[in-house]
């Protein structure tokens, strides 16, 4: 049997210690900052339990059927299978969680891919990652991840921010393991997680090596402390009015290590900056996670182009021509983006044993995404015009005779009644202007990271060879003496 959303409730009732709002929770599962996105989650886990054979396979370990995720894909078909997984999943939220519970342990097999980049570095080391993916996929845990170090002061270096620990540094090691203080971010699902796996994308020096650690930790663990940010889902008003943010507010935190103990069995990387970065790009973790991360874009895009035609058929404009113009660049946008996406499954290269996407058609997809989102947004705001402001002011409106009689006399639309209107406008707001709908956007800008280095790994991915030997070949057949004779 798969694990299901009673199990996934369960296992995140552990008293870790969350803030928010000036004061210490214990308990964030029923909290009414957090409760209505852990229970999102918790149903994704009971759809998984529903759909097996869609959504699972069986672990060696155990015999456990847990989510597909977990699978180090031995075949295309591998391949494919979890990716129409990652697809279901993110309709049942129409791609509005990121940081779903299939994402991290997508990385974690990227890097089971290439675990021979820890192996020769230090086989203790591969060895802890191996125990943790084998321990974690066969509980099916729900994991986030921290691998960007607070932003503070960039044009100084990690150790100089005039607080040693202001990133997360180690303290001591003993027999037993490490101690570490510090903080990491961004913390996205940390309250909808069971576990987090800390790690370093940010640029190392040789003598920032206390800096460089990779390891696993429960968030409950003592010592672990979880930083929220504002919540959306606590601040809406209902879900009347804003009814994403109320049910897939993933959340975003620092997570604040004070003096927390890391055995050595968790460690995967211990003071040697150059792996840190590594173990993201070197192994096949990037690729991995990158098929879930594009399967859910792909998802969110879809889920916008829906919004997009109803607004333009409640306000009538949907056979304009310049409207089918937007809309008609709109669906091609989504479609290369699906395109891209099902290469990554359908074309994809072997390394090893494994097969994974190729790292060109990643780097190409995650560039193209961070460029077009903001602007897919904005031109369905400029489809939308002044109905998203329009609005009545909260549900309580239609509890007023008085105002309902005005709302009727003047949400008026061909396409539905007033009060389908004001959905409509409502959550197309919600997607597009409110607070949880801005923090997407900031979001997928830099959800890879600065767009600069994506860039740079296009750049250094493509087959430069295959596009100027064109070039070549052509001059090659070009003679300056046979052009001059035939002048002549």
């Amino acid at each position: 049997m798969s694990r299901t959303g009673s199990d996934y409730l369960a296992s995140l009732r552990d008293g870790r210690a969350v803030y928010i709002n000036g004061e210490r929770i214990d308990n964030h599962v029923d909290h009414p900052a957090f409760r209505n996105a852990v229970q999102t989650v918790a149903g994704m886990y009971d759809y998984q339990a529903q759909n097996q054979e869609l959504m699972t396979f069986r672990s060696p370990g155990n015999g456990k059927q847990v989510n597909l995720a977990w699978q180090l894909p031995s075949s295309q078909e591998d391949l494919v299978r979890r990716g129409e997984a990652h697809l279901a999943w993110a309709r049942l939220t129409g791609g509005w969680i990121g940081r779903s519970p299939d994402h991290v342990p997508a990385a974690l097999v990227g890097m089971m891919i290439g675990i021979e980049l820890l192996e020769n570095y230090d086989p203790a080391r591969a060895k802890a990652l191996r125990d943790y993916y084998a321990y974690a996929r066969d509980n099916d845990l729900a994991l986030t991840y921290t691998i960007v170090n607070p932003q503070g002061d960039r044009s100084r270096n990690v150790g100089d921010q005039g607080n040693k620990y202001h990133s997360l540094g180690v303290v001591d090691e003993d027999a037993e393991g490490i101690t570490v203080r510090g903080a990491k971010m961004l913390g996205t699902s940390a309250v909808l997680a069971q576990e987090c796996l800390v790690g370093v994308q940010n640029p190392l020096r040789p003598e920032d090596d206390m800096y460089a650690l990779s390891f696993a930790v429960p968030l409950a663990q003592k010592g672990v402390k979880i930083l929220s940010r504002r919540s959306y889902e606590q601040s809406a008003s209902s879900a009347f009015d804003y009814p994403l943010a109320t049910r897939f507010d993933e959340n975003d935190a620092l997570i604040y290590f004070d003096d927390v103990k890391i055995p050595w069995e968790r460690v995967f990387i211990y003071r040697r900056p150059e792996l840190c970065g590594a173990l993201f790009h070197q192994t096949a973790a990037e690729q991995m996670m990158n098929l879930q991360s594009q399967a859910r874009f792909t998802v969110k895009l879809q889920f916008l182009l829906g919004v997009a035609r109803r607004l333009t058929e409640t306000t009538g404009t949907v056979n304009f021509p310049a409207v089918q113009d937007t809309l008609g660049r709109l669906a091609g946008q989504a479609m290369a983006v699906e395109g891209n996406f099902r290469a990554m499954m359908l074309d994809p290269t072997q390394r090893g044993e494994f097969y994974v996407p190729k790292a060109s058609r990643v780097y190409s997809a995650t560039s193209a995404g961070q460029s077009l989102y903001p602007e897919f947004v904005n031109d369905i705001r400029g489809l939308a015009g002044g109905g998203v402001i329009m609005l009545p002011s909260s549900v309580e409106d239609f509890g007023n005779p008085e105002i309902v009689e005005m709302i009727e006399a003047t949400q008026r639309s061909a396409a539905t009644d007033p009060l389908g209107r004001v959905k409509l406008m409502k959550l197309a707001w919600d997607a597009l202007g409110s607070e949880f709908g801005s923090r997407h956007t900031q979001y997928e800008m830099f959800y890879s990271g600065p767009p600069f280095v994506q860039h740079m790994r296009c750049f250094g991915n493509y087959d430069w060879n295959a596009s100027t030997a064109m070039v070549d070949n052509i001059l090659s057949d070009v003679s300056l003496e046979a052009s001059l004779g035939a002048r002549k």
